[in-house]
């Protein structure tokens, strides 16, 4: 079973596999990227849309959230969340991302970075839809160790679903062009900040 097909089957109960305990990190988490009004905001791996309203209170109606996902029942669920009607949803992978070059103030990717099978292409891909200036930023709500042993438990499709070391991470962003401005491993997130240069 591939990634796709993986995420497909789990979408009609994805929200009910997620903690309350993971809800109530999710703001705090959100304060950390410096959303202004007006914002443009690329939500990779959007999942269900559990940034969204977070996200478009942030961005406000003035901004533009484009919510991206491999899973296209991920994606119908989505929409069927009551989500502001604005929202644009795309089908692709990562790895691929069918949208112009620098597009975007910011480009989230959370919970999703260990599910990308070519990561230094994913993070050229998201590095290539920032605008000069632009953040990337890669979130968990659990730490690094928590979340790789998180997949190996779960085994089979994501068993080697992993977030590279520090020393790796430093690595593909700087191929991508990409600054860290910081990279925090914390018990209760792993939180990647970086800047397009």
């Amino acid at each position: 079973m591939n990634h796709r097909e993986y995420f497909n089957q789990l979408a009609s109960k994805w929200d009910q596999m997620t903690p309350e305990e993971t809800r109530a990190r999710l703001p705090q988490l959100i304060d950390n990227l410096a959303i202004k009004p007006g914002d443009s905001i690329l939500d990779v791996g959007c999942g269900t849309g559990i940034l969204i309203p977070l996200l478009y209170k942030a961005a406000g109606e003035a901004g533009m959230i484009v919510s991206l996902d491999i899973a296209e029942e991920m994606l119908k669920q989505a929409r069927n969340n009551d989500h502001p009607k604005s929202i644009h949803y795309i089908q692709a992978d990562a790895a691929a991302i069918p949208l112009s070059e620098e597009t975007f103030d910011i480009v989230v990717c959370y919970s999703c970075f260990p599910h990308f099978l070519d990561k230094p292409r994913a993070m050229a891909e998201m590095a290539r839809v920032l605008r000069n200036g632009g953040r990337l930023a890669i979130c968990h709500t659990a730490s690094r160790q928590e979340i790789n042993e998180l997949h190996k438990s779960i085994g089979n499709t994501v068993s080697n679903d992993t977030i590279p070391d520090e020393a790796a991470m430093q690595k593909l962003l700087a191929a991508s062009g990409l600054k860290p401005i910081e990279i925090r491993d914390e018990s209760h997130r792993y939180l990647v900040i970086a800047t397009k240069y």
